[in-house]
C-alpha cells in the first residue's frame, strides 16, 4: 500500500470516524479507515443510543461534588473509582475540578451548546441522505424525578435550559403516565425533551455506513491497530499490527484510545481519560417504553430499541486495561425495575462494557494540525455530535468556513 493509494487514513471506525470517512469520500476524497477490532464495534455499538441535544453542561458540576462520596461508597451507585487507577487519574481530575470554576463552566457550557444545537437537524439530513431514516427517531426523550426533593431542581433545571433555548416542557405525573403508561407511578413529574432522538439499531446504522462507505469507493482495514505513528517530512508513517503505512494525511478519531497517537502526531499531551460505561440489553422487552427515559435521581437512561431494551449508565473509572466489571451492568436492573409497573423479562440478557472518551474539559478535540485531523473526546455525546463533527472535519479538509466556531474544540486549548 503506497502513500499514492489514499487521500487520508483514517484511525478509528467507531461512529466519529466512520460519519467523517462517509462524508469526505462522497465529496470525493479516497479515504482508507482502519479499526483496531471491527468497524463501530466499540462504544458506537454499546452506547445508549440517545441523540442527546439537551446535555449541554458538562460532565461535572459543583453541585455534583457533595454527591461524591455517597455514589462512590454505594455499590449499585452511578460511580465507582478503582483505587489501583487513581494516581493516573488525578492529573485529569484536578483539570476537571478548575474547570467547574465559574468562567470555563459557562465557557465549556457554551461550546457544548453550539454542537448540540446543530447536531439533531445534522443527524437528520444524514440519515436522509445515507437511507438510515428506519432507525434514526425524533420522538423526543424524557428526564423524570423520582424523589420529591427532585422536583424542584428538575424545574429549575427546565426553566434554565428553556431559557436557552433548549426547548423542553414539565409533565405533571399523569400527563408523564399517559406518555408512558409502563412507568411506575413513583415518578413524580418528568421534563419531555421534543428535540432528541435515538436511534432504534446501533448495529444496522453502522453496517449500512460501512456498506455506503465502501460502495462509494472507501477502503476498510480491520483487525488493524496502530501501535505508533510519525510525521515526517515525506508523509506519516505508522506503525500497524498489519504492517507499516504510509499516510499523506490522517484523521484521528479512535475515542478513548486517542491520547497516545495524539502526542506522537502532535506533541500536544491531552488531558484526556475514559469513563468507563456499562449497558444490559433486555432482548424480550423492546415494547416496554417508546422513548429514552432517563432518571434524574438513578442517574441512568432506559432506551427502546429493535432488539431490546438498553439499560445504560453508570461511570467507572479504572483505565483502558482492567477487566470488565460486568457485575455493574447487572446493576443497571435494579436501578430499571423500581421505575416499572410490570416485571422486567430478563431473560437472554447481555451486558456490555465500553470506554467513553473524556478531556478534563468535556469538550472534543476538532481541529487540524497541517496533515493531521483531530475528532474524538466526546465524552458522552459521541453519537450525539457524531455528524456535526464530521461537518467541521469536511470543513477544515476543503478549507471552508465553518458555521460552527471551531475555536473551542481546538487543540491549541492545551497547549
Amino acid at each position: 500500500m503506497t502513500i499514492s493509494d489514499f487521500d487520508l487514513h483514517v484511525i478509528g471506525g467507531g461512529i466519529i470516524g466512520l460519519a467523517a470517512a462517509v462524508t469526505l469520500q462522497a465529496r470525493g476524497v479516497k479515504v482508507a479507515l482502519l479499526d483496531a477490532n471491527e468497524v463501530g464495534q466499540g462504544a458506537s455499538f454499546g452506547n445508549a443510543g440517545h441523540i442527546a441535544t439537551e446535555q449541554v453542561f458538562p460532565i461535572a458540576d459543583a453541585s455534583t461534588l457533595r454527591h461524591v462520596p455517597a455514589m462512590l461508597f454505594d455499590p449499585t451507585g452511578p460511580l465507582r473509582i478503582d483505587w489501583r487507577y487513581l494516581p493516573r487519574l488525578m492529573p485529569w481530575a484536578m483539570q476537571l475540578l478548575m474547570n467547574m470554576r465559574p468562567e470555563p463552566f459557562e465557557r465549556i457550557h457554551q461550546a457544548l451548546l453550539n454542537l448540540n444545537k446543530n447536531s439533531l437537524q445534522a443527524w437528520q439530513g444524514f440519515a436522509n441522505q445515507w437511507q438510515l431514516d428506519e432507525w434514526v427517531q425524533v420522538k423526543g426523550s424524557l428526564l423524570t424525578a423520582e424523589k420529591t426533593s427532585s422536583v424542584d431542581p428538575l424545574i429549575a433545571h427546565g426553566s434554565r435550559l428553556n431559557d436557552i433555548g433548549v426547548v423542553n416542557e414539565l409533565l405533571t405525573k399523569e400527563a408523564l403516565l399517559e406518555r408512558e403508561p409502563a412507568l411506575q407511578d413513583n415518578q413524580l413529574a418528568a421534563l419531555f425533551f421534543p428535540n432528541t432522538g435515538h436511534i432504534t439499531n446501533l448495529k444496522a446504522v453502522i453496517n449500512q455506513l460501512n456498506h455506503i462507505f465502501r460502495q462509494l469507493g472507501g477502503h476498510v482495514i480491520e483487525h488493524c491497530r496502530v501501535l505508533a505513528a510519525t510525521n515526517d517530512t515525506d508523509g506519516i508513517h505508522l506503525t500497524t499490527s498489519q504492517g507499516d503505512m504510509t499516510a499523506s494525511k490522517v484523521m484521528l478519531a479512535a475515542g478513548a484510545h486517542s491520547k497516545a497517537l495524539a502526542k506522537q502526531l502532535t506533541g500536544v499531551n491531552i488531558p484526556l481519560d475514559t469513563e468507563r460505561g456499562y449497558h444490559l440489553m433486555l432482548p424480550h422487552e423492546s415494547m416496554r417504553l417508546q422513548i429514552p427515559v432517563s432518571s434524574m435521581d438513578r442517574r441512568f437512561i432506559m432506551t427502546p430499541m429493535q432488539d431490546g431494551l438498553r439499560l445504560a449508565g453508570t461511570v467507572e473509572y479504572a483505565g483502558l486495561d482492567a477487566p470488565a466489571n460486568m457485575q455493574r451492568a447487572h446493576m443497571l436492573l435494579q436501578q430499571a425495575q423500581p421505575m416499572l409497573k410490570a416485571k422486567l423479562d430478563t431473560a437472554d440478557s447481555v451486558p456490555w462494557m465500553g470506554f467513553r472518551p473524556s478531556t478534563a474539559d468535556s469538550l472534543p478535540v476538532i481541529d487540524k494540525i497541517e496533515r493531521v485531523f483531530l475528532s474524538f473526546g466526546h465524552q458522552h455525546l459521541g453519537l450525539t455530535q457524531a455528524v456535526v463533527s464530521a461537518q467541521m472535519i469536511a470543513n477544515y479538509y476543503f478549507d471552508e468556513d465553518h458555521t460552527i466556531d471551531p475555536k473551542p474544540y481546538q487543540l491549541s486549548r492545551f497547549k
